[in-house]
């Protein structure tokens, strides 16, 4: 994290005026943010008659300017007036009466629905402890203080099974401390330092498309500064389109093989920055090799074909897996290894792969290999950092309960939760669950069914009511996971509440949104923290959880425990008035390392050697106890590991295409899944390539099946040259929609019915990416 004394105060959003620069007549306007995960956080301006959402524009607070963005929303957040305030929104709380996924539900009073609630979470506390109870993952208000009310009622009523990792990017977050000590890249903003700039698989102009988002400065230092950019993605994404000079298609989960070869031409032609690798690194050749590895295990080894596979990873070797010409592979290297200072940074696709963890390693060997790591213009081979100031969160005991699982794998611990142990399963804080989960809060989240894998799979686990024996969903939309809950409740926006809420990926402008007034609560809808506080006093700890204070009460609490850490943090009051308050990154661009790349015995880094660890020993000392199938990879070195499959799943007669997911335009992963108006704005279809289309006699715009060994689902066919033969791709966070009692087919478009439960080795991560298929016309 880092801080910066320069700061701004946005201007009361009373004072705007519309959008012909009349002041609004017979409006007011009050402050409102859009708070889903894109990554971005962005300001609203909420023009209300009366009680009435009326019209929603952007941010207006600031002049835009090279020097202060506007924090401006995309088209999903400028339609947060329709998901407001549409007819499907929950408004009382419902209790299941037909099977688990059939959507039956009856409407029962909050009285009904907290007793049962309270009923069954003590029933299975008493009966199986607290670590059979569950927070299952979830991201629709991320970054925000409200979540946190729910791990504070848990951990004062005895704790609950724990979770670590994420959806998004777990591999990545496993793999590159073992390299660096710690995941750190160089803000956005950085590359105008730049002579190139190479992205492995990002698409932050799709995923980070809005003004809160850190694309708004990639793109504005890349046109400011004229810098060269390579896009290494099977997709012509959007961020190729806007920014790219050079588009390279290559297919899904060989970016490690593709570094391998560029190493290869490095090191062949003398174009690796040896100094560097000599003061710096540990294990890029056998002179550098700790004293524990065997001979002929360097990383110059292993490149060159003198380590134990004796495979040299010439460009030849890489074209054949990568589909990249053998000529693309050696320009490339020549022009990365020219380029000084060279910006090489991966999205968080290329790790989304089964054995991912090694794609992300190998990728930041090349920032490392042409020495870019440590300098302004350079990266570290990570995704980009952002700007963060702001820390406050729900204060609460820590969790009693030692026992933590990835949280990919909640599924497992239903299904086989007794079974499931620290070496096959990543279970921390102890060699093996007691239980499964018996009883799952679901908040704020379409995980339990949309956003997981396999979701065939997962149906056929929540069913099994001697499984999880209750799932608690507290949401706005009656959405494809809440349809899997005994209750439903339903649950205000943030900016229907007392919520306060920091930026998450903005590039180097920081800031903290809080709402000043709140939308009215429609129908029987409450707050989290209203429903928690009545559920904690039916169990005994009411005034233990609430202390007696109110939920704006609370949000103060929250503020000034930050503010007590940043005391240039305005007054609460003033911030209540304002609504946003930003501050810039004090150096302009934050550079990962420098400290290190500068004086590297005075600034060690985090690793046992305090240097760059291209061969790391403690990969192979935490993960001893690990067991493995055979063709997972957990390497010393960052060497390429080639895609696994579950068995059967790999057929390449029944499904020889390779199919991806990628943010799609109109959702922030399933959130605004539900308006129409976006769905038309930005279709939802499978793109497949007309070398594959046309002898499956596919047409643009024809529905298709598109099957995998685990489901099939029905979407519109987008025939488009913007992805590489032999690769489809899908939109990830559509609303699973199928007669689960019937065909189960999807017609809905959603990806997980046709993803993998295996998880990643080392991280135990979301393999989502690493999928065989096969598309058909539909009928």
């Amino acid at each position: 994290m880092f801080t910066s004394a320069k700061t701004s105060l946005s201007v009361q959003p009373e004072k705007l005026v519309d959008s012909y620069g009349r002041v609004s007549d017979g409006t007011r306007t009050v402050f409102g943010y859009c708070s889903v995960n894109c990554e971005g956080r962005c300001i609203l301006n909420f023009h209300m008659k009366g009680d009435e959402l009326v019209w929603v524009e952007s941010d207006r607070s600031i002049d835009d300017g090279a020097d202060a963005r506007q924090i401006r929303a995309c088209l999903r957040g400028r339609s947060i007036r329709e998901w407001i305030n549409h007819t499907e929104r929950l408004s009382y709380p419902l209790r299941r009466v037909g099977p688990r996924g059939s959507g039956r539900f009856e409407r029962v009073s909050w009285d009904e629905a907290l007793d049962l609630i309270a009923r069954n979470l003590a029933r299975v506390v008493e009966t199986y402890g607290n670590e059979a109870v569950y927070i299952n993952f979830a991201s629709g208000v991320m970054c925000a203080n409200i979540m946190g009310f729910l791990h504070r009622f848990m951990n004062l009523y005895g704790g609950c099974l724990d979770g670590y990792g994420d959806y998004s990017h777990s591999q990545i977050d496993a793999a590159l401390p073992y390299m660096y000590g710690a995941r750190d890249a160089n803000t956005p903003s950085d590359v105008r330092h730049s002579k190139l700039v190479v992205l492995f698989g990002d698409n932050s102009f799709e995923t980070k498309m809005c003004g809160g988002g850190g694309s708004v400065h990639l793109k504005d230092a890349l046109a400011e500064a004229d810098v060269r950019t390579i896009v290494i993605d099977p997709r012509y994404s959007e961020t190729a389109a806007n920014c790219a000079d050079e588009w390279v298609a290559i297919r899904p989960g060989t970016d490690g093989a593709l570094a391998a070869a560029l190493a290869y031409v490095m090191i062949e032609e003398g174009l690796v920055d040896a100094a560097f690798l000599a003061r710096y690194c540990v294990g890029y050749d056998e002179d550098t090799l700790p004293s524990s590895a065997p001979p002929g295990s360097s990383y110059k080894s292993y490149i060159m074909g003198a380590g134990p596979d004796s495979c040299p990873k010439t460009p030849q070797w890489a074209s054949a897996t990568t589909g990249v010409p053998v000529d693309t592979i050696v320009k490339l290297a020549r022009t990365i290894a020219a380029a000084k200072p060279c910006a090489i940074c991966q999205g968080k696709g290329p790790q989304r792969h089964s054995n991912g963890e090694q794609t992300a390693r190998a990728i930041a060997m090349l920032a490392v290999l042409t020495g870019n790591v440590g300098i302004s213009g350079g990266n570290t081979g990570s995704d980009f950092e952002t700007y963060r100031f702001f820390e406050g969160d729900v204060p609460g005991p820590d969790n009693p309960v030692a026992a933590a699982i990835p949280v990919f794998l909640w599924t497992d611990a239903i299904a086989r939760g007794p079974q499931m142990t620290a070496a096959e399963d990543g279970v921390r804080g102890v060699d093996r669950l007691r239980c499964g989960i018996k009883f799952l809060w679901n908040y704020a989240g379409n995980t339990i069914i949309n956003q997981h894998s396999n979701i065939n799979r997962t149906h056929d686990i929540l069913v099994d009511e001697d499984g999880c024996e209750f799932i608690v969903a507290i949401d706005t939309f009656l959405t494809a996971s809440a349809r899997y809950a005994d209750v439903v409740l339903p649950d205000l926006m943030p900016v229907e509440q007392p919520s306060l809420i920091a930026n998450d990926w903005a590039g180097d402008t920081g800031y903290v949104l809080m709402n000043s007034q709140y939308l009215p609560a429609r129908g029987e809808r409450r707050t989290l923290y209203w429903m928690l506080s009545q559920l904690a006093e039916r169990l005994g700890f009411g005034e233990a959880f609430t202390e007696g204070r109110s939920e704006e009460e609370w949000r103060q609490v929250i503020y000034d425990q930050a503010r007590a850490a940043d005391p240039d943090l305005p007054p609460y009051d003033e911030l209540l008035e304002v609504g946003v308050y930003r501050r810039d990154n004090p150096d302009g661009a934050h550079v990962a390392f420098k400290e290190f790349r500068d004086d590297p015995e005075g600034h060690p880094l985090d690793t046992p050697s305090g240097k760059i660890e291209v061969y790391s020993e403690k990969i192979l000392a935490d993960t001893a106890h690990f067991v493995l199938r055979d063709d997972e990879v957990i390497s010393p070195l960052p060497v390429y590991a080639p895609l696994t499959f579950e068995p059967g799943t790999a057929d390449r007669e029944r499904f020889p295409l390779q199919l991806i997911g990628y943010h799609h335009r109109s959702r922030a992963h399933s959130s605004y899944g539900s308006l129409d108006a976006i769905k038309e704005r930005a279709r939802h279809q499978l793109w497949i390539n007309p070398v594959d289309a046309v002898p499956r006699v596919i047409e643009d715009g024809e529905e298709v099946e598109v099957s995998t060994a685990f489901g099939r689902l029905l979407i519109e066919a987008k025939v488009t040259e913007r992805i590489m033969p032999g690769v489809i791709a899908l939109g990830e966070g559509a609303w699973h929609r199928a007669d689960m009692e019937g065909d189960r087919l999807d017609r809905g478009g959603c990806i997980n019915t046709l993803t993998s439960s295996r998880p990643t080795p080392l991280a135990k991560g979301n393999p989502q990416h690493t999928n065989c298929a096969q598309v058909r016309k539909a009928g």
